[in-house]
């Protein structure tokens, strides 16, 4: 049994678009299962539903439609006392650490805060043993030094590393890393990937590790699996080494294409699009919704929107898979 298992997930907002109603749909039957001690990367470029998607795994967000279970048990008929553990148990890392931090509290007060409401603590004495063990471990030493500061005081690099420690504090059992680097010095980010790999064999965490950069979501989830969203939707799925090496959607292509390090090791050529403008969410064509990018599009892709299906292990949403693939 998966410890997350989301079903046919989806997100629907209320907007207005130059004065008229209308709605947007930021992730459309979603499914994702998580097992404990997994590593998944969530990767496709802005406005695809990532950062939605990771609220919507931390209850941030109450989706529109499908059901999430949590160790088999779906959200909506918890109990207060197991929606409380779920709370807990999946944790989230912002990508902006400064934002995410209260700039009117010390580090250790606004550390200390969650301990002591779900009594992981009894006092303040004892949060401070736990935060000062936690905060060894993360590279943040000696840790009274950077507990007694405030936000402002850290760098980009410790703040990250205060949230990883906040996350890991109430013992959760899935983190959710939402572009956990993007805003970190490039000399930094594999020592914070590092952090977050440690934690995860090292405590047996779960982490989604969403992010628009292939590099990192290749080291981070080298031994994990990988999920492809474009618009709000699941294009591809896969180990993320097979997946990498050997993309099956079009637009996944594209992506691997883009990136130097890994199409040029694996002799790929850079795959022409018809656009590289994203189609708007609130005015979408019928059809696939990468077709009016796409190079390989058909009648039929303008027809009718394709689902998952599996191929060589994987699954890919696409009407034309196996022709493009054996081409």
């Amino acid at each position: 049994m998966s410890m997350l298992n989301l079903e046919n997930i989806s997100m629907v907002f209320n907007v207005k678009d130059k004065g008229k109603k209308k709605k947007l749909g930021a992730l459309v039957n979603v499914n994702l299962e998580i097992g404990n001690s997994e590593i998944v990367a969530v990767v496709g470029e802005s406005g695809c539903g990532k950062t939605t998607l990771g609220k919507v795994i931390t209850g941030i967000h109450s989706p529109t439609s499908g059901k999430i279970y949590f160790d088999g048990t779906e959200i909506k008929d918890m109990s207060k006392e197991e929606f409380r553990k779920y709370r807990l148990g999946v944790q989230i890392i912002h990508q902006d650490s400064y934002a995410a931090l209260n700039p009117n509290r010390t580090i250790f007060q606004s550390l200390s805060l969650p301990l002591l409401e779900n009594k992981i603590a009894k006092n303040k004495e004892e949060s401070f043993i736990i935060l000062d063990e936690l905060f060894k471990d993360i590279g943040l030493s000696p840790p009274d030094q950077f507990l007694s500061k405030y936000p402002h005081q850290l760098s980009g690099g410790q703040r990250q590393r205060v949230l990883l420690a906040r996350a890991l504090s109430v013992k959760p059992r899935l983190i959710v890393a939402d572009e956990p680097v993007s805003m970190v010095d490039v000399s930094l980010r594999i020592s914070l990937l590092d952090l977050m790999a440690r934690a995860n064999k090292k405590y047996n965490i779960s982490f989604v590790y969403i992010t628009h950069d292939l590099g990192t979501a290749r080291y981070i989830a080298r031994h994990g699996r990988i999920m492809v969203m474009y618009l709000g939707k699941v294009v591809e799925t896969g180990l993320i080494t097979e997946t990498l090496g050997d993309p099956l959607h079009p637009y996944f292509k594209a992506l691997v294409a883009a990136v130097p390090e890994i199409s040029k090791k694996k002799s790929m050529e850079s795959l022409p699009l018809r656009s590289f403008d994203m189609p708007n969410l609130l005015n979408l064509k019928s059809g696939c919704r990468f077709h009016p990018r796409c190079p390989h599009t058909t009648a039929i892709c303008e027809q009718s929107e394709p689902e998952l299906s599996s191929f060589k292990e994987r699954s890919a949403a696409c009407h034309r898979l196996s022709e493009i693939y054996n081409a």
